[in-house]
């Protein structure tokens, strides 16, 4: 274990995860959206807004939550923080996550394998959606991939969120973090699933009564630091980090 990481200290962390790859076999994972052996399946949707039908309009809640949603605005910085280089493009960008828990800190690669950006057919009718993927990388805690889509209903107006994915525990090597985890790791997973929902929701609503959008700070390095304000706490100077080899 060690404290929590400088601003060098991420920097280097991140570009350290150009090398790493995937750290489960995607093959293996559930295929029809149903859980399958060890996997945990995760989805759903929250309303964040509503505007006049067709195309999403400019200002509107759908292009408003898609900005938030390209630059990792919608976590919620008192269980997840990230770093990235927003130089990078969306496709194949690495990201680094301190999982906050207490005054643990847990510092975790993901990389985004998958954009949307279409007009499809959904369940009620045609539909506008954007959004992007990621999945785990070598060291991280968990398994699994998870994805944020903003769609608009294009009969309705309707403008939704949408978080889903699959996940499992990755094996650990220390008995402490493996009985953490079993003990916490489902409740913080879905503490934060609804989290992210609310809060993309609430920025929203206040862009569209004039409120301006939060933007990460970018450092001199290059790299951003999401969500905007997400600056240490009194837990922080108390910290202990963790940052998971390559397996």
């Amino acid at each position: 274990m060690r404290g929590r990481l400088s601003p060098e200290g991420e920097g280097a962390a991140l570009s350290s995860l150009r090398g790493r790859g995937l750290n489960y076999d995607p093959a293996a994972a559930p295929q029809d959206g149903r859980p399958d052996g060890h996997w945990h399946v995760d989805g759903g949707d929250i309303v964040i807004g509503r505007e006049p039908a067709g195309a999403p309009v400019a200002g509107g809640p759908w292009e408003l939550a898609c900005q938030l949603v390209a630059q990792y605005e919608f976590t919620d910085g008192r269980i997840v923080r990230a770093a990235y280089r927003p130089a990078d493009d969306l496709l194949g960008r690495d990201m680094l996550l301190e999982g906050r828990f207490w005054w643990l800190r847990f510092y975790l690669g993901v990389r985004v394998t998958a954009v949307t950006d279409e007009t499809r057919e959904g369940g009620r009718g045609a539909e506008r959606a954007w959004g992007w993927s990621y999945q785990t990388l070598q060291g991280h805690l968990e398994q699994g991939r998870l994805s944020y889509e903003v769609i608009k209903n294009l009969a309705s107006g309707q403008v939704t969120f949408r978080v889903f994915g699959y996940s499992r525990p990755a094996p650990m090597r220390s008995p402490v973090i493996r009985l953490g985890f079993a003990l916490f790791g489902r409740r913080t997973q879905r503490r934060f699933y609804r989290s992210v929902q609310l809060r993309l929701r609430a920025l929203v609503r206040a862009g569209q009564q004039g409120a301006p959008l939060p933007r990460p700070a970018v450092r001199a390095d290059g790299v951003a630091i999401a969500p905007a304000g997400a600056a240490p706490g009194r837990l922080d100077r108390l910290a202990r980090g963790s940052l998971h080899p390559g397996r």
